[in-house]
Order: C-alpha cells, then sequence, then structure tokens
C-alpha cells in the first residue's frame, strides 16, 4: 500500500500539471462534501428540539402549524405528477432515440428546445400555469393545476435522462431481437426499455427532487391551503411551500426548522427508494422475452 502510494506521488511530481489537477479536484471534492455536511448538521441541529407532536396533528390551525396535510400533499403531488409526466416524457425519448431520423434538424431543433426548457427557472413555469391553467382554464389554484405545471417543468429532465439511455443500449440488442424475428414495437417495450430501466429511474429520481423541493410553481398554482385535499380542484400546500410561508410570517421560525428537517428526510426517503428499486432492476438477470420462432414484425 505504502509502496503504491509513493509510486504515485513519484509520478506526480514528475508531471507537475498533473499533479496540480490532481489537488484542485481534491480540493473540489473537499468543499463539496464539506458543505453538504455543514447544510445537513445546520438543519438538523437547528430543528431537531423544535419537532413536536403538535406538529403532526391532523388539522392545521394557528396555533399548531401542523406539518401534517402538507406531507400528505406533497406524497399526492409527486405521484401525481409522475403519473402525468413519465409517460409522455418516457414516450417522447423513445420517439426521438428509436423512430426519429438520426440526425434530422428537427430531432435536433426538438433537442435544443428541451434543454433550454430544461434551464428556465421555475417562477417562469409558475406564471405559465398561472395563465394558462388558473385563468384561462377555470381551474383556480388547485392540485391538478400545480401537478400539470410540475409534469411540464420536470418533463425536459424526463426525456433527456430517458433518451441518454436508450441511446446507451448496445445496438446489437436492436439487431439480435430483428434477426430473430420481432418487430419495431416489441424489440423497443421487450428488450430496450427494460435495458435502459436504470437510466430511465435516475431520471424520475432527479424528477423527484425537483417537485418535492419546488415552492415558486406552486404558489401561483396550487395555492396555500393547508389541508388535505378533497378533489383535483382543490388548492393544497406542499411542504416546501409550507416552509416558505412559515418563513414569510416570521411567527414561526422554530417550526420553519422543525418543517425542513422533516423535508429533508421525505427527500431523502424517497430519493432511497428509488434508487433500491433503480438496483434491484439493474441486479435483475434480464432474459430476452423474443420469440422462440420467427414471428411476422408487429
Amino acid at each position: 500500500m505504502k509502496k503504491s502510494v509513493q509510486l504515485k506521488l513519484k509520478a506526480s511530481l514528475r508531471r507537475p500539471g498533473s499533479l496540480a489537477v490532481r489537488l484542485c479536484v481534491l480540493l473540489a471534492a473537499a468543499i463539496t462534501v464539506a458543505s453538504l455536511i455543514f447544510i445537513i448538521a445546520y438543519i438538523l441541529i437547528m430543528g431537531v428540539p423544535n419537532l413536536s407532536l403538535s406538529l403532526f396533528e391532523w388539522n392545521y390551525s394557528s396555533e399548531n402549524v401542523s406539518m401534517l396535510p402538507s406531507i400528505i400533499n406533497t406524497l399526492i403531488m409527486t405521484a401525481l405528477t409522475l403519473v402525468i409526466a413519465v409517460p409522455v416524457g418516457v414516450f417522447s425519448a423513445v420517439y426521438l432515440a428509436e423512430y426519429a431520423r438520426r440526425g434530422s434538424r428537427v430531432v435536433t431543433v426538438i433537442r435544443i428546445t428541451n434543454e433550454t426548457l430544461a434551464g428556465i427557472p421555475s417562477i417562469v413555469y409558475g406564471l405559465f400555469g398561472y395563465v394558462a391553467l388558473v385563468v384561462a382554464m377555470g381551474w383556480s389554484y388547485s392540485l391538478i393545476a400545480g401537478a400539470v405545471t410540475l409534469a411540464i417543468m420536470v418533463l425536459p429532465i424526463i426525456i433527456r435522462t430517458t433518451e441518454e439511455a436508450l441511446l446507451a443500449v448496445p445496438d446489437s440488442y436492436r439487431e439480435g431481437s430483428f434477426g430473430l424475428g420481432a418487430g419495431k414495437l416489441r424489440t423497443v417495450f421487450r428488450i430496450i426499455l427494460p435495458s435502459a430501466a436504470p437510466g430511465i429511474l435516475s431520471g424520475v429520481i432527479l424528477a423527484v427532487g425537483r417537485i418535492v423541493g419546488e415552492t415558486a410553481a406552486l404558489i401561483f398554482t396550487a395555492g396555500t391551503v393547508a389541508s388535505v385535499p378533497s378533489g383535483p380542484l382543490s388548492s393544497v400546500r406542499t411542504l416546501s411551500v409550507h416552509l416558505y410561508c412559515l418563513l414569510n410570517e416570521g411567527l414561526y421560525t422554530k417550526q420553519a426548522y422543525a418543517t425542513a428537517v422533516v423535508l429533508l428526510v421525505v427527500v431523502i426517503g424517497i430519493n432511497a427508494l428509488s434508487g433500491a428499486i433503480a438496483g434491484r432492476i439493474s441486479m435483475r438477470p434480464r432474459t430476452a422475452d423474443l420469440p422462440k420462432k420467427r414471428a411476422g414484425s408487429i
């Protein structure tokens, strides 16, 4: 072990440029890890002592400022947004990667537009949702208006990551499937998509993180009512919006720190669950679901 370290050190000393790059990389990694640890530690130190049972009562009031309705709203909003965004995003990526002609100008324009939409601030999506859904569609501040707005917002992430996952699947998979008589549609759904599932789930995890932490877009579309919705047209308050409202009022700073702890736990829990699912899918043995004899193309 010591000899290998000494050899690496001698090799680095012979190349000062390589040593400088190595030191910069290590310094950047140390700063990133230290910043993350500091933020998490600060939230836990300030928030954990302020956690109490009154913060988890079913009904919200100005006395208990319960976050339980907001936790439930966050889970509902996340699930509804994914139900809308994931099928549209995955099928769009399938078209771009499998059906569209490679090198087409239309595909190039779509990709540039998609990357541009991914960089638009969330407040712009919120204003669009307010004008198009809340006012023009007459949905008012509602759960469905917030979910549709968030679905539009995370679509570029899902499309891009899914397309990259599909393009990473070797062409030999496609050629082998076609050679055994499977058609295009069967190849895509039986061979390509299962092989790209871990990459697709990575995009979904990124989308979930943005959905859970979103505030600006939901204030303009979903509203700030701190109660469990009775229907899709009910106004709701997610956990991140709840945190914003507590800090904005300036009367519940301690409860806001406690809410930040719960929000951190929810985000970590959802990401861990998604990562576990992706890991199980990637470790599962893939058996090509191909016809045993030649069949007509689909």
